[in-house]
């Protein structure tokens, strides 16, 4: 899927249309769905991010089929645009700037300049478009500025695709096409500038020999040294992927490689000639590039000639320091080790799973050892060996879903490239094995008073907003995360991500609900006394029969919260020793305007540390004021970065490093690495009071498609139970308070 036009003059003077727009082409050979995908904008230069220029597409382009995104209209008069399949606001640079098209309907907070675009963040980006003075942008330089009268255009209809818009594009008159517009299907591939000459054929195609070995066409570097050139080669059929819902070709591997362990004996094929593995063939095509695959496409000449066998080459993790998997590209390989689910993300959208030697990752600042460099030398991302975004039928879900932690030993298959990652395209079914069961129950804290923090992913009863889209999809959410509180059974919860809609309706239909299952009465909530002015609040609620609130509820006046802490201090119903609950959801590590102290600076604390400091400085204030404080909530820092620390120097003790395993000490997981954003500390005074804490694991390990959304999670895995209910796992510590048994 390609940006295949962009034109920015629209309605400007002497402008030849009234509106700008960007056009989409679809150049494979599979219909291809733009749900859940965006295009997204940013200035040339600018500061402003890709998610400030975002529109959400949708529908399905076939084979060569275009998709024409109306944007801005001016005043300058031009004539109107086709019928457009989709419409936006955006304001496109007549000259220069840049263009997305992005796998994803969120905005992204990068701009490639001022704002670098991360791995994951990369990996997003189908296609990317800079012009004129652009300073993000594919290949080598930008593609020419365009002009009010002028647009930018992709080579052949849109089929050219080098990485390279100096060289993919054009200026000319804009020519938008819509869905309407006659497809151009891309059989031909690009003009071979400089072909290498084949032998003269015989009868028998088997008679005419290869030009190279595979290790040539691959050369030691990262892109091949033969690229543009028409080659023929000889290998086995190791990998099977071409159906139209796959990868719409083949790997082959040389049976005679060469001694340089620089150079890959493995290379994929573009071609569609049926083949089985186990055949030897000899492949004529262009070698090319393909989104950092070396490979040859389009396949001219597939002919099988007998039969062969290549065996996996076995493969231990993790990668020796400074080793990269290029030198496999394309060849078979096994992994004889036990392998750990560490990430499944994209498991319901792309199939995906990454798996990680010697157990799961950790974030390297929650204190469990390991640096980035070392995480990343151990993980593996395991692919579909499918183009297919939402496939009907999930990977790995059935009999049951599966849950980071879960292992898998012997994993094989042709090791690929593509969306800026090394992949595993398996050749052999994956079956992983059950390490990491679902916990019914939170484990027991002891205690006479439960206290928890529960993340509840934005519960909104108001539809379209952050949470549910529809009704249903609010019924689906409701059922989670009432089911999820009814299981920890805590006497004090802290929630974070309700809506803040001014009279506590979306908590009190919560509540509501939680009774309906739990008993008449049996939860009440606090009314927060100072909400903020965020769509999102912290909340509270408890048990009248265990605890009793003791004076009125407390927050801070700080300027330097966007969502206030709220402090409610409570005693047991028999009890004689009070206690303070303080909940808090400080600020994300997203960075969006984040400058100066609050910018990344590298540590691996993301944006606004500096920011959640001082929130953590701010409550330490607000405890000192307080009887036994605790001090709870999702914090957005690990734990051995700078807010916790804050709060530790400040007279707070965390509570799961004193009672939770190593092994089970984290709460969330982003980028496949686990770690604790949700903490509960408590002063020492009361520390020594609390008898157990627990980390319940209902969300963080469970895959995204278990969750209440409908718009592409299969029907049949959602359940109304806890599981799921959030991405945040919710955290339990025990009371042992003194007073009457």
């Amino acid at each position: 899927m390609v940006i295949s036009q962009v034109y920015g003059g629209g309605g400007n003077a002497g402008a030849p249309l009234v509106a700008d727009f960007v056009e989409v082409f679809n150049r494979t050979a599979a219909p291809v769905s733009l749900d859940g995908w965006s295009v997204q904008y940013a200035s040339a230069s600018g500061t402003g991010n890709f998610a400030n220029g975002k529109v959400n597409l949708n529908g399905t382009l076939t084979p060569g089929q275009y998709h024409l995104l109306q944007l801005a209209t001016g005043t300058g008069g031009g004539a109107a645009l086709p019928a457009p399949d989709t419409t936006g606001s955006v304001n496109l640079s007549g000259t220069a700037g840049k263009v997305a098209l992005v796998r994803s309907d969120q905005g992204l907070a990068c701009n490639g300049g001022s704002t670098p675009c991360d791995a994951g963040q990369q990996a997003l980006i189908a296609d990317l478009v800079g012009y004129g003075s652009a300073n993000y942008f594919e290949g080598s330089a930008a593609a020419p500025a365009a002009s009010n009268s002028t647009a930018v255009l992709r080579g052949r209809n849109g089929c050219t695709d080098s990485d390279d818009n100096a060289a993919d594009f054009t200026t000319a008159a804009p020519a938008p096409r819509n869905s309407a517009a006659p497809p151009a299907p891309c059989g031909g591939g690009d003009p071979t500038p400089t072909p290498t000459p084949t032998p003269t054929p015989t009868g028998d195609p088997c008679d005419t020999p290869a030009t190279h070995q595979i290790a040539e066409v691959q050369g030691p570097g990262d892109a091949s040294p033969l690229a543009g050139q028409t080659v023929r080669v000889e290998g086995v059929v190791t990998g099977d992927f071409q159906r139209t819902d796959q990868l719409s070709g083949f790997f082959i591997q040389d049976p005679t490689p060469d001694a340089d362990p620089a150079t890959s004996d493995g290379i994929f094929v573009f071609s569609t000639k049926d083949v089985k593995v186990g055949d030897k063939v000899l492949v004529t095509g262009k070698t090319v590039e393909f989104n950092g695959l070396t490979e040859l496409s389009p396949a001219s000449a597939v002919d099988v000639c007998g039969t062969g066998t290549i065996a996996p080459t076995p493969y231990a993790l993790p990668r020796a320091d400074g080793a990269s998997f290029e030198p496999y590209e394309g060849v078979l390989v096994t992994f004889p080790e036990r392998l750990t689910a560490t990430e499944h993300f994209q498991l319901g959208r792309f199939g995906e799973v990454t798996v990680s030697s010697e157990g799961r990752l950790f974030q390297p600042t929650d204190g469990h050892g390991g640096t980035q460099a070392e995480n990343d030398r151990r993980r593996l991302l395991i692919d579909d060996g499918s183009s297919v975004q939402n496939p009907p039928t999930v990977p790995y879900t059935s009999p049951e879903a599966l849950r980071l932690g879960d292992t898998v030993t012997g994993l094989t298959g042709v090791l690929s490239y593509g969306f800026n990652l090394y992949r595993l395209q398996p050749t052999q079914p994956v079956a992983f094995t059950r390490a990491n069961p679902r916990p019914a129950a939170p484990a027991a804290v002891g205690g006479d008073v439960k206290v928890a923090s529960f993340n509840t992913l934005n519960w909104f009863t108001t539809l379209g907003s952050r949470g549910a889209n529809t009704a249903a999809e609010r019924d689906r959410q409701r059922a989670k995360l009432v089911s999820a509180l009814a299981g920890l059974d805590a006497d004090v919860v802290g929630l974070m991500e309700v809506e803040n809609n001014g009279d506590d309706g979306a908590l009190n239909d919560l509540v509501t609900a939680l009774n309906a299952k739990v008993g008449a009465g049996t939860y009440a909530w606090i009314n927060n006394p100072n909400p903020g002015t965020d769509a999102i609040h912290v909340a509270m609620i408890y048990k009248p029969g265990a605890v009793r609130p003791v004076d009125a509820a407390k927050s801070s006046a700080e300027p330097v919260f966007e969502r206030p802490p709220f402090a409610q201090t409570f005693m047991r119903k028999r009890g004689s020793m009070p206690f303070t609950v303080i909940v808090n959801h400080f600020k994300s590590k997203s960075c969006g305007a984040a400058t100066g102290a609050d910018a990344d600076q590298g540590d691996g604390q993301g944006c606004w540390n500096a920011r959640r400091q001082t929130q953590a400085a701010a409550i330490v204030k607000l405890a000192a004021d307080l009887p036994n404080p605790l001090v709870l909530g999702d914090l957005n820092s690990y734990t051995k970065e700078d807010p916790i620390k804050v709060l530790e120097k400040g007279g707070l003790v965390g509570q799961t490093e004193r009672f939770v395993p190593a092994a089970q000490r984290y709460s969330y997981v982003f980028d496949g690495q686990s770690g604790e954003l949700d903490h509960v500390l408590a002063a020492r005074n009361l520390s020594k009071f609390v008898s157990g804490a627990s980390i319940w694991h209902i969300n963080s390990d469970e895959p995204l498609i278990l969750d209440y959304n409908t718009e592409f999670n299969p029907p049949g895995l959602y359940a109304p139970d806890a599981y799921r209910a959030s991405d945040h796992d919710p955290v339990v510590i025990g009371l042992r308070l003194p007073g009457a048994p």
